[in-house]
């Protein structure tokens, strides 16, 4: 077995006294033997380093989609290990966060009559979820909540976004984890040594401009914490939608692994 990477702890400033919301973030998260490879994990702690400390952290997974909406248990509960033919020393890893009753709480009250929220009292962290905090935060001290999506539509999730954007200027840290592609399904075909370099490349350069109007802060390109205003929320919105309109076809795996960016891109 390949020990998991030790890093430095994160920075003890508290973004309950900032002046600044704290940012939204999407990231790509990997499955577990990433928590292996000193480069991504590294990657990962580092942002963590550069923010205050969350007094909670809100994430919305690829790997969860429910209608109504719901929320993750608010106790502690067993992870999900929902990933399959895996050496068994990775359906033991453990990451043992607070519960976030009190977040749940205000993201219920955040949602409109026609968006019922609902608990899941039973529904531990996803490897979307759990992988990448171990690498952000590994002490495991800030409370969790995990978020599902009810449905993979970017104009509805972005609307879901923009409610919880409040949520910011209380030091919560939303995160939205997915990926721009989800290729186990050609790993055979990257052994057997077919082209595919050359079509990831081409995707990412299509589309690249498209992301970046969607997520990045106004008058930026980083997460600065900077909330943009309603123009600036509907441009995002027009730009999100055109990058999942883009080469869609062409990302293994659809929309799913995507999806996660709309409520980053509208809190």
């Amino acid at each position: 077995m390949t020990d998991i990477v030790d890093l430095a702890p994160v920075p003890t400033v508290d973004a309950a006294t900032s002046d600044r919301p704290m940012p939204a973030l999407y990231l790509g998260h990997g499955a577990p033997p990433l928590l292996e490879d000193p480069e991504w994990m590294g990657q990962l702690n580092g942002w963590a380093a550069g923010l205050p400390k969350p007094t909670s952290i809100l994430i919305v997974s690829a790997h969860w989609q429910t209608a109504p909406m719901a929320l993750s248990a608010t106790r502690p509960v067993p992870l999900v290990y929902d990933f399959y033919g895996f050496p068994e020393h990775y359906y033991e890893l453990t990451y043992d966060a607070p519960g976030a009753p009190e977040l749940a709480a205000k993201v219920k009250g955040l949602m409109p009559s026609n968006e019922p929220v609902l608990d899941r009292e039973s529904r531990g962290l996803d490897h979307g979820a759990w992988v990448p905090l171990k690498a952000m935060f590994p002490d495991a001290d800030v409370p969790v909540l995990q978020m599902s999506m009810p449905d993979l539509d970017p104009k509805r999730l972005f609307e879901v976004g923009q409610r919880l954007a409040p949520l910011r200027d209380e030091g919560v840290l939303i995160i939205g984890s997915g990926f721009l592609t989800h290729g186990l399904p050609f790993i055979r075909e990257f052994f057997m040594g077919k082209p595919g370099e050359g079509a990831r490349d081409a995707l990412c350069a299509s589309n690249g401009r498209a992301l970046r109007a969607a997520v990045r802060d106004p008058g930026g390109s980083g997460p600065t914490g900077r909330r943009p205003d309603l123009p600036d929320r509907r441009l995002r919105l027009r730009a999100l939608e055109a990058f999942v309109r883009g080469g869609l076809s062409a990302r293994p795996g659809g929309p799913g692994a995507l999806a996660p960016l709309s409520p980053r891109a509208g809190a």
